[in-house]
Parts: C-alpha cells; structure tokens; sequence
C-alpha cells in the first residue's frame, strides 16, 4: 500500500490557505465541519457570557473599555472578571469592576480564590459588590504563587462556597468543572468527588474548564448527574489565537488537543491568518455541536478581545 504525500499534507492545508501540493483536479481540503457532523439545525440563540481579566496599564484599561462596548451588543448574559492570587492583582479586580460599571448595564460576576483570603476579607469584598448590584460570584481554589505569604482561611473551594452560602443566601455562586480532570487531581473519580462537594456546600451553577473534546464534556456531566448533580454546566470556550499561548495554556490546565487538531495548528504555527481562520472554525463547530446535544449557555474566555470571539459568537447565534 502507497500513501500519495501530495495529497495528504493537501487536506491538511486550511480551505482558504495557498495549495502548494494540490493539483488543479484534486478535490478541496476537509472542512472543519467534516469532523464534528451534522450542523445545528435548532433556531433559538444561545446565552452567552465573558471573562475578562484586570488591566494593568492605562492602555489596556482603554483597550478593555472598547472590548467591553463591542461586546455588550450582543446583550451577554454577565462578564466575569478574574482574581488574582494576592497582593495588588485582588484590588485591580474590584477597581476593574467599578470601572466597567461606569460603561455597561451587564450585570458582572467577580471572581473570588481560596488563595491567601480570609473570611473577613470575603465579606467585606462581598459587601462591596453587593453594594454595587452583583448577584453572583465566582468561587475558584486558585494556585498558590511560589512564595506563599499568608496561607488564608479557605483550603478548597467548597469551603469558600459554604462560607458564603452560609451569610449570603441571595448571593449565586459559580464553581468551576473539570471535564477532562483538574491537572492537580491523581484520578477522574476523586475529582468528581470534589466537585460534588462543591455543589453540596451550595454551588448553584458551574463553568468548564475550556476542552476541544466534545465527548469529555458530555462524559462529564453524565457523570455527575449520576451522583444526582443537576446544576447547570456552562461549557468554557477558549478560541483559538495564538499557538505558543495555547500551547502554554493546555499543559498547565491539563486540556487535551486532539491530534487532527494539533496537527493542523503545528501546520499552521508559522501562518498566523490561516491559524485564526482554522481555530474560528474548528470552535464554532464545536458550539453548534454541543449545542445540537442540548447545550444552551455559552461562556467565553474573551482574553480580553472581541475577536474572534465576537466571529464565533455571531456563527452561533
């Protein structure tokens, strides 16, 4: 058996890239859409939501400014904005948060870590937002920095989630889910123990950690529903922009790539254009996927950008 080469790195060549190897009578190179299946046929637009993280400079804060007004005129369910683990990067979330006030009516979701916090820190940032008309947090573990200052209050999540539960009843919190295993858990079965503990202590909704492998998360959620979990869990979706960053990304969260592809990022690493166009298309057909199967939330992780989310966002709905 002979394998024509020509042809093969052919199909592995984006639709709209330069065909080198392909000759004039061969056929176009595979669609993303191939791969994935049957496209939505379901009308009803999803809700979509956004994070964002805190800027730093004044540059970045006009930029964000911008990104947000793009953004809100698809009415997005809420954004999120992150928390970093101590220090100055906390404050900036509160002052990110006061700032985006000023410009949008979306309603925002803070992010809150375990990380160095105690529990009067968490009430007093709690009174804050409530303050301001936040209904909804977002309640993570975090990673402790290498240099470890102050140990906090809260070892896991759940306990932070209880602890508000327990003095902020109208407060919604939001856990995150790891459908292809959070990168410190030693097993599948453990992490889902840990999640459940989440969702007992109170949680009322849940966002993945963002994944390319559609049988994950639906494994997932058959999962816990086992274990008579039945929140909402909102897919994460990272678009794809840049190779060495979502490279980077993966290893330290643990989400898989699957090799058809990474083979075609690999292909693409050096074409930035061709590497957009192929990671817009193979994340929306993702969404349209999931959302064949009965997925209806959305939640982008923005990196700060309209594009290509606002691209993928638009192919959805």
């Amino acid at each position: 058996m002979s394998l024509d080469m020509k042809n093969i790195l052919t199909h592995f060549q984006h639709p709209n890239s330069p065909k080198d190897y392909q000759e004039a009578d061969e056929p176009d190179a595979i669609k993303v859409s191939e791969y994935w299946g049957r496209k939505s046929n379901q009308t009803q637009s999803p809700k979509i939501s956004f994070e964002l993280f805190p800027p730093r400079s004044s540059s970045a804060k006009k930029s964000l400014k911008e990104v947000c007004q793009e953004l809100s005129t698809i009415n997005p369910e809420y954004f999120s904005v992150t928390f970093g683990a101590l220090g100055s990067s906390q404050n900036d979330t509160l002052d990110t948060i006061i700032n985006l006030s000023k410009d949008t009516e979306i309603p925002i979701t803070p992010h809150l870590t375990c990380t160095g916090i105690d529990t009067k820190q968490v009430a007093d940032l709690l009174d804050e937002y409530i303050v301001r008309g936040i209904k909804q947090i977002m309640v993570l573990k975090g990673d402790y920095p290498k240099t470890v200052i102050k140990k906090g209050d809260f070892a896991y999540a759940n306990e932070m989630v209880e602890f508000i539960k327990e003095n902020y009843r109208n407060m919604d919190i939001l856990v995150a889910a790891y459908p292809e295993k959070h990168p410190h858990s030693s097993c599948v079965r453990k992490d889902i123990d840990f999640f459940v503990e989440k969702v007992n202590a109170g949680a009322d909704k849940a966002i993945t950690q963002y994944f390319y492998n559609i049988d994950a998360y639906f494994h997932f959620v058959d999962e816990i529903q086992k274990r008579n979990i039945d929140i909402p869990i909102t897919p994460g979706i990272m678009p794809i922009t840049n190779y060495d960053q979502l490279m980077h990304f993966s290893k330290i969260c643990g989400a898989e790539i699957p090799a058809w592809i990474l083979n075609k990022l690999n292909l693409y690493k050096n074409d930035l254009n061709s590497l957009i166009e192929f990671g817009e298309d193979v994340v929306s057909e993702m969404c349209l996927k999931l959302k064949d199967n009965g997925v209806s939330n959305f939640h982008f992780y923005s990196l700060n950008k309209a594009e290509p989310t606002m691209s993928i966002v638009k192919r959805i709905t």
